[in-house]
């Protein structure tokens, strides 16, 4: 029988799963006057011994005080604690445990202040699993937020999946939930164990801070020792400020690590062989920077990243951490800059996942009107929350401070500034002045921009917001949400409208290529033609072009050249530079084998050739967010349908841009320039290089004094059929 008096137990509560308080039912205890107890629970055991650990003689054995494995002993004549061990037999032969109740906390009064305040930015240091040594013992500190939770525990393969085993501390009014559990190493599976506040046994929990996450399909969480990996992109780090400034060329390539390329076999590429393969493709290519897709765990693969779980884990598909590491250091090595998508605005309601965590809407708000997304099935974090603020936080600068990331695209702003968004009339609650914006997003927002870049100024960070909400792109001080960038997403919708119109009718919508200019001081912005433009039925780029197979690839060389002299950072979805013919398939690699074929491989020879000039003349990057940097020449001519543009550099280097969205060829046209000289056409899409028929000016064009356009300078040009031609000075 239990010795009730040996200290306080419930057993039969405990065996229920209801012991919220295992530092006040086991380990060992001074009972004054009695000596030191020990309580143990070590199902299927036979018999225990109580071991010295300094000596390893035995001190007691203990006692079955109930056959499912409670096992006690009183030790009199000790009234001093020791460091102790159990030797268990049972369990296919003696074995020599240690007691996880014998050691201290893991957690420090410091970190709960912090957490409380939400200012602990190193959280993932504390919450989680960290494999660490204690008093000469191996094993691992866990440590989770569960602050509504009658009872935590950490379960796995080590202690059959048993809550009773492994129950978790609460440490002080924390709301955290902490243990170490000796004997674990990396590698070993786990999750927590929950019972709710009214006593509801919670689906298993995945960690939030886990590092690293099981293989799909499965959810448990993975011990994982955090690498320490040998970083040699010193160069790169110290000179990142320079890549990422706003007078710098970014041209980004957008990739989808899944589909990009694929093995003979049909499986994924390595993060390592992805390193061997995409490095020098993009450099090859003249990218700036690669833009992943989401590379935190995500249960869902067809998601495509969009819905993770595993925030803090890169995901286990490609490799493991340290693999990934080992990828963005080559990236830096080759002058390549990597950004991540980045998903704060909602997480899937998978059972494993943070979904009424501890039995309470702790991440989410309760109110499906504020927390639930109608159309992606999602839920909505608290942002007014300070711990959730300081779950995300923490997570942005985790990868910003371990992986060397040079900036975060964050996804869906517009969805987490607007509490009506995607929502009918009575499907959503108004903020307390009434209105539709989501003001503890906004707080949000702001302050993770102040965080990140308060901690990483070299950074960049770049919202995908769709409205007009103002000052995206600006400054806190000045009432901006603190973005470096923002997505132009006004541009790409116009732009692809206009490039999808049958060529004879463009005339009649010259406003839809022109209008981007009214507003394009307003935010710093990048041009983005993305996976989102080539899915769901909108077809490729290359099958959203008019006319015969020539006119398609002829209108998508002229799109690209219209972006890259267009003011804005610039982004293209992998598979557009060579024509990708059908839409994006993530279960399939690229239609790689396009590029036997002379006009797909014309058109990502032209987009190298793009990415070389846009990054070789300072008027194509340098005044990208300043009104001086670009003017209109002439965008009149509608019944032509030709704009002629000026972009200009600091240095007072200019080029001249002339684009022709009709099928028909112009000669002699005449188009006014500033300065009198012989102009080089340093650029010309109709170049059979690119699959073109070589209508141009044999290299380079003089001016004339014949005013136009309010210049007193002019040249004649010939406009090759849906073409640009740039033209700048020569020195």
């Amino acid at each position: 029988m239990i010795d009730a008096a040996l200290f306080p137990f419930d057993v039969h509560s405990f065996l229920k799963g209801d012991c919220g308080d295992p530092g006040a039912c086991f380990g060992m205890r001074l009972l004054p006057g009695k000596g030191l107890a020990v309580r143990a629970f070590l199902p299927q055991a036979t018999r225990v011994e109580l071991l010295d650990s300094g000596t390893g003689a035995v001190q007691a054995t203990l006692k079955m005080t109930h056959p499912e494995g409670v096992f006690e002993a009183l030790l009199p004549d000790r009234e001093q604690a020791f460091n102790y061990r159990f030797r268990v037999y049972g369990w296919g032969g003696p074995q020599e445990v240690e007691d996880p109740y014998r050691f201290g906390s893991v957690l420090g009064e410091l970190d709960v202040y912090l957490m409380a305040e939400g200012t602990h930015l190193r959280l993932y240091e504390k919450l989680g699993a960290h494999p660490v040594a204690r008093e000469g013992v191996a094993g691992v500190e866990f440590a989770v937020w569960a602050p509504n939770a009658r009872r935590v525990s950490v379960v796995g393969q080590f202690n059959n999946w048993d809550g009773r085993r492994h129950i978790m501390r609460r440490f002080s009014s924390s709301g955290v939930w902490e243990l170490f559990v000796p004997g674990l190493a990396p590698g070993d599976l786990y999750k927590f164990e929950l019972k709710s506040g009214d006593g509801r046994l919670l689906p298993l929990k995945a960690d939030p801070f886990a590092f690293r996450c099981e293989y799909a399909p499965g959810t448990a969480s993975v011990v994982t020792q955090e690498p320490a990996h040998a970083w040699e992109d010193a160069a790169w780090m110290a000179e990142r400020w320079h890549n990422n400034r706003y007078d710098a060329p970014i041209s980004l390539y957008e990739v989808h690590l899944g589909s990009w390329r694929r093995r003979d076999d049909g499986g994924f590429l390595s993060y390592l062989e992805l390193a061997d393969q995409l490095i020098p493709y993009a450099q090859s290519m003249g990218f700036t920077h690669l833009q992943l897709l989401p590379v935190s765990e995500h249960p869902f693969y067809a998601s495509w990243g969009y819905q993770p779980l595993g925030m803090f884990a890169p995901t286990n598909r490609y490799g493991s951490p340290d693999d990934f590491m080992a990828f963005v250091d080559r990236c830096h090595q080759a002058g390549l800059g990597v950004l991540l998508d980045w998903v704060p605005a909602h997480f899937p309601a998978d059972a494993q996942g943070l979904g009424e965590f501890d039995g309470t809407h702790l991440y989410e708000h309760a109110d499906p009107r504020k927390g639930r997304h109608m159309d992606w099935g999602t839920l909505i974090y608290n942002y007014g929350r300070t711990e959730v603020q300081n779950f995300l936080i923490a997570n942005a600068l985790y990868w910003l401070d371990r992986f060397h990331i040079d900036g975060l695209r964050v996804d869906a702003v517009a969805s987490m500034l607007y509490l009506d968004y995607s929502r009918k009339a009575g499907q959503w609650l108004p903020n307390r002045y009434g209105g539709r914006e989501n003001l503890e997003a906004v707080a949000f927002l702001r302050r993770l921009n102040e965080v990140l870049y308060a901690h990483f100024p070299d950074i960049l960070t770049v919202a995908e917001e769709s409205t007009a909400w103002p000052m995206v792109s600006r400054p806190t001080s000045v009432g901006g949400l603190g973005f470096g960038f923002k997505w132009n997403m006004g541009w790409m919708h116009d732009t692809l409208v206009y490039m999808g119109r049958n060529m004879l009718y463009r005339k009649y919508h010259q406003g839809e290529i022109t209008f981007s200019m009214l507003y394009n001081d307003a935010e710093n912005f990048v041009l983005p033609l993305s996976h989102d433009e080539v899915v769901h039925g909108k077809n490729s780029l290359l099958w959203r072009m008019p006319g015969t197979r020539w006119e398609q690839f002829a209108n998508l060389r002229l799109l690209f050249a219209y972006m890259f002299v267009h003011p804005g950072k610039k982004l293209l979805f992998m598979g557009g530079e060579f024509g990708q013919d059908h839409e994006w398939d993530h279960n399939k690699a690229l239609d790689w084998q396009l590029l036997q074929f002379e006009e797909h491989k014309g058109l990502r020879t032209l987009v190298g050739d793009l990415n070389a000039l846009y990054r070789s003349l300072p008027a194509l990057y340098q005044l990208d967010c300043d009104a001086g940097g670009f003017q209109w020449i002439d965008c009149t001519d509608r019944k032509n349908c030709i704009l002629a543009l000026l972009r200009r550099g600091t240095d007072g280097s200019f080029l001249v841009a002339v684009l022709n969205f009709t099928a028909k060829p112009q000669s002699g046209y005449r188009v006014g320039v500033p300065v009198a000289g012989s102009y080089d056409e340093v650029f010309n899409s109709d170049s059979s290089r690119y699959g073109g028929q070589n209508f141009g000016n044999n290299g380079a064009v003089p001016t004339a004094p014949v005013p136009m356009h309010g210049q007193a300078q002019s040249v004649s040009l010939t406009l090759p059929p849906l073409g640009a031609v740039f033209l700048r000075l020569p020195g």
